[in-house]
């Protein structure tokens, strides 16, 4: 087995630092919204984006005129992407079917999907106005059904996005605040005077986002850990330099801190991939950003196998992997461990990421592990109930409940069981005692 690394990122250690400052900065900053409330979101708006208007909150006249101001062509591209998210996840939602169930006669058991009641959706839009975000949280609670959705988003260039305003608007949005960072994600969670707390925080974020989301996490419930974007691309021979060196700076444009990864069994694709990216770099806009990213973060891994391919990528488990391959899917077979797949070269983490209608707030820093991304389903609970309906099953259960709570030492969880089973079997157990074993009558 050969695996090489023609390119290391910034050390584990380095970066654990990193996130250390950022834990001491969050936990500092959501105690101080918890003891001074709507004050200290106040303070650290004007503090981090230069904004204290009189209300965070957008009236329903702003909202109209702010969505007036977009063109024809803006408003129906952003109608268009959420039909995409709308339609994929009312068809996640209809394969979640409550179930009800007779596991023996007498005896019915069952479950209900229940829309979380209250969610707060975060938007980023400090450095990018990430419209599709909009998309993924607020109108994926919308499709759930979803009571209260609270929208928080920063101010873009000092004042409100128009299009990020609509896209939360149009997705069902029910409260609407300009306000972002740790301040919109603390304020949500914990609640201010003007504020009231929900039940869950969704929504992807920078590095502080993140952190205070997993901060909260007990007191409000969350989507998942999402960090800073990653991506990886998975090729061979079949695909080209430039087409990996695009995907790869594309995604490192998000932030100073986004892992972008080539994993290859192509020597020569690795080199080309990398005289690419020196290439690209010199023209793309967003460079200042995305070189330093690639710098730190950026990573090319040579493997002599399609199984060693496979084997770094679970190890990894990117947030956003895209396969381009003689074997598309077989990759998709094989891989456990990931936020998103996008099979062949046709397709890119853009299209996922603004417009073909899968979510896009996935996994990151291996938790793709365990978890899959937001989807539909993370806005409902599933709550099971049980229903006994004769004295026949009140019996036989309480009979085989009172022994066995016994057997673990609660006599107090045995009465339970031993009321019912004297009251609608008519049998005698001594009290403090376990049911006596009998055989079943035909």
């Amino acid at each position: 087995m050969a695996i090489t690394y023609l390119k290391h990122g910034k050390p584990d250690t380095e970066r654990a630092e990193d996130d250390a400052k950022t834990k001491a900065v969050v936990e500092s900053t959501l105690k101080d919204i918890e003891q001074r409330g709507d004050v200290a979101v106040r303070e650290l708006s004007e503090k981090f984006d230069g904004y204290s208007p009189k209300s965070f909150k957008l009236t329903e006249q702003e909202i109209s005129d702010l969505i007036a101001s977009l063109t024809p062509r803006e408003l129906a591209d952003i109608k268009f992407a959420q039909e995409q998210v709308r339609n994929f996840a009312q068809a996640q939602r209809d394969s979640m079917l409550d179930i009800e169930v007779e596991t023996m006669p007498g005896v019915i058991l069952g479950h209900k999907n229940i829309p979380v009641q209250s969610v707060g959706c975060y938007v980023p839009g400090g450095k990018f106005p990430m419209v599709a975000s909009a998309h993924m949280s607020v109108a994926t609670a919308s499709v759930a059904g979803v009571p209260r959705i609270v929208a928080c988003t920063p101010p873009f260039q000092g004042k409100p996005n128009a299009a990020v305003i609509a896209a939360m608007h149009l997705g069902g949005a029910h409260e609407i605040y300009v306000l972002g960072g740790i301040q919109a994600v603390g304020a949500m969670a914990i609640g201010t005077e003007t504020l009231e707390p929900v039940h869950m925080l969704v929504g992807p974020g920078n590095a502080f986002v993140a952190e205070a989301k997993r901060q909260l996490f007990g007191r409000v419930g969350i989507d998942l850990f999402a960090g800073p974007t990653e991506t990886m691309v998975i090729a061979d021979d079949t695909v080209d330099g430039e087409l990996c060196a695009t995907d790869l700076l594309g995604q490192a444009e998000h932030g100073y801190n986004s892992p972008a990864v080539l994993l290859t069994n192509s020597k020569k694709l690795a080199e080309d991939t990398l005289s690419e990216i020196e290439r690209i770099l010199k023209i793309l806009p967003t460079a200042d950003t995305a070189s330093v990213s690639w710098a730190d973060y950026g990573e090319v891994i040579l493997c002599d196998t399609y199984d060693e391919m496979l084997q770094v990528a679970d190890d990894i488990a990117s947030e956003h992997v895209q396969v381009m391959t003689d074997r598309d899917d077989w990759f998709l077979e094989k891989m456990t461990c990931y936020g998103a797949l996008f099979l062949g070269a046709r397709t890119n983490v853009s299209n996922g990421d603004k417009v073909i209608g899968t979510n896009h707030t996935l996994p990151t820093k291996k938790a793709g592990r365990y978890t899959g991304g937001l989807w539909v389903g993370k806005f409902l609970k599933t709550h099971s109930y049980q229903k006994i309906t004769t004295d026949e099953a009140a019996t036989l259960v309480g009979e085989y409940g009172s022994r066995l709570c016994m057997l673990e030492g609660f006599v107090g969880h045995a009465e339970q069981c031993n009321i019912r089973v004297r009251r609608y079997g008519g049998i005698n157990v001594p009290y403090g005692t376990g049911a006596p074993h009998r055989e079943p009558t035909e």
